[in-house]
């Protein structure tokens, strides 16, 4: 018999997992649920990049062949109808802050790592004064027909499956700090993105995945700059957008962006995880991690707040969840395991080269990927820390992996690699 609590909960404990119900591709940021989830039972365990172990292609990515400049690069990755997307950017010959890098988009065929097409996407109007950030931050996102990236120089492109461009926008404003790193969320007819930026500037803006006109924009002058991408959930029978801004994690209306609710809270970097009727988030710059019940209206930070954590350092990357347990990546190369239901630590481990930038899957088969194009570690979900294995391709970077039918797709600085059984 369930109690009340659970009762209330499990309406959002079960949309919770519809999203990656036989989710064959991985067509945006973190993959179908947005939340580092796959339901593929066949990912290789084991990898080598010297012996090429289970490396079933390599190919280099656009600019490194020739005498250019790579911009961070930090996108993943994109897989949908058995094509693989990137994105990437560089200057053609050394860096030269007052020019912005080429952006290119590249198709490559899922199987064998065949280039399909390379195009150019005209730079945005933002002229970056900081390279910290990077061009490239956002992940593209994909549907059936279409594939949409987003350029930290503030413009968005939408390309059919075979490489022609349909539609370009300028995103405007764009006081967007040091970086526009928000990855587009399909969202039925609509591409939405998170726009906050300083100087009370900050925005959601949906836009018509056909046309590129906008649908509807909210102006959000109370929250700063953030980096984080939304992730749609379904609670209640009813779909939201569970949002990390500056000062607040908030449940929004997908169609007309109106905040649902709202709980005070340190959000930038990182995008919200949901399960067992919780939503976690954490700042990704350092800082306290705290756990909503999602299901209320209005200002919940004293009604649904139900644990917070201490103080959780720097790491760029999402957290995951796995059954009972949340676990979160953090400087330097720390893996730290908690329970769901209290926050409460059960382990924390150091992984020593470990990217803290790239955020985690996790597979039915009880394996965490702790995956990049450098040194990746698999570990098995539970109380217990134990490392499967230890893979290393010797290309770090920044970019978290995707999955498709069995594979791992792997952008590293200089290759995108697919790594299966052989």
């Amino acid at each position: 018999m369930l109690s009340r609590q659970s009762r209330l909960l499990a309406p959002v404990l079960c949309a919770a997992l519809i999203g990656f119900a036989g989710a064959a591709d991985w067509p945006g940021w973190r993959g179908p649920t947005g939340q580092g989830h796959t339901d593929d039972k066949n990912l290789p365990l084991t990898w080598n990049g010297k012996t090429g172990e289970n490396v079933r292609w390599k190919v280099a990515l656009p600019g490194t062949e020739e005498k250019a400049t790579q911009d961070q690069n930090q996108s993943s990755p994109i897989v949908r109808g058995g094509k693989v997307f990137v994105t990437v950017s560089y200057w053609s010959g050394k860096i030269d802050p007052k020019q912005q890098p080429e952006h290119h988009v590249a198709c490559y065929k899922a199987t064998d790592g065949k280039l399909l097409w390379n195009v150019k996407v005209e730079p945005g109007p933002w002229l970056f004064g900081d390279l910290r950030g990077g061009y490239t931050a956002p992940t593209p996102a994909a549907d059936d027909d279409r594939v949409y990236a987003v350029f930290g120089s503030s413009v968005i492109a939408a390309f059919n499956h075979d490489g022609k461009q349909l539609w370009r926008k300028e995103i405007k404003p764009f006081k967007f700090d040091v970086a526009f790193a928000a990855s587009p969320v399909l969202v039925g007819d609509t591409i939405v993105m998170q726009c906050d930026q300083v100087d009370k500037q900050s925005r959601l803006v949906a836009f018509d995945k056909k046309t590129g006109e906008t649908k509807w924009e909210q102006l959000r002058p109370a929250h700063g700059f953030a980096h984080s991408t939304p992730v749609l959930a379904e609670i209640g029978g009813k779909k939201q957008l569970l949002v990390a801004a500056s000062n607040a994690l908030q449940g929004v209306d997908p169609d007309t962006g109106k905040v649902l609710w709202t709980c005070a809270a340190s959000g930038d970097t990182v995008s919200p995880v949901m399960s067992g009727g919780l939503v976690y988030l954490d700042s990704g710059r350092g800082g306290t991690g705290i756990a909503v019940d999602p299901t209320g209206t209005g200002d919940v930070t004293k009604t649904h707040l139900k644990w917070k954590t201490g103080t959780i350092p720097d790491g760029h990357g999402s957290p995951v969840i796995v059954g009972e347990h949340l676990y979160r990546l953090h400087s330097p190369g720390v893996l730290k395991c908690l329970t769901l239901a209290k926050g409460e630590v059960v382990y924390s481990e150091r992984l020593a080269g470990v990217s803290v930038h790239a955020s985690p899957i996790t597979a039915p088969d009880g394996r965490i990927y702790l995956a990049s194009a450098g040194k990746t570690y698999v570990v098995k979900a539970g109380a217990k820390f134990e490392i499967l294995a230890t893979n290393d391709l010797g290309d770090d970077g920044p970019a978290s992996p995707a999955v498709a039918d069995g594979r791992l797709y792997l952008k590293g600085r200089k290759m995108l690699y697919c790594v299966g059984e052989k």
